[in-house]
């Protein structure tokens, strides 16, 4: 797995995000994305790190679910 960069990255739909962390699960080992949305209630989301980088495929066209916009470190 790739290591992603701390910052702001663009969802394929369109909505901002901030890679806030990588943390890991406590259980099974694996790594996940702690992001928080940059809209609305700006509530805070895991997900697995896999998920995170891994691209999306609309109207036959491929893109990455999360884009990075601006690094942060």
């Amino acid at each position: 797995m790739q290591s992603l960069k701390k910052g702001i990255y663009r969802h394929y739909k369109g909505n901002l995000y901030h890679l806030m962390e990588i943390a890991t699960h406590s259980e099974t080992g694996e790594q996940l994305a702690i992001y928080r949305a940059l809209y609305d209630d700006f509530g805070v989301w895991a997900r697995p790190l896999a998920m995170f980088a891994e691209t999306v495929t609309k109207d036959g066209k491929t893109f990455p679910r999360f884009a990075l916009e601006k690094p942060l470190d």
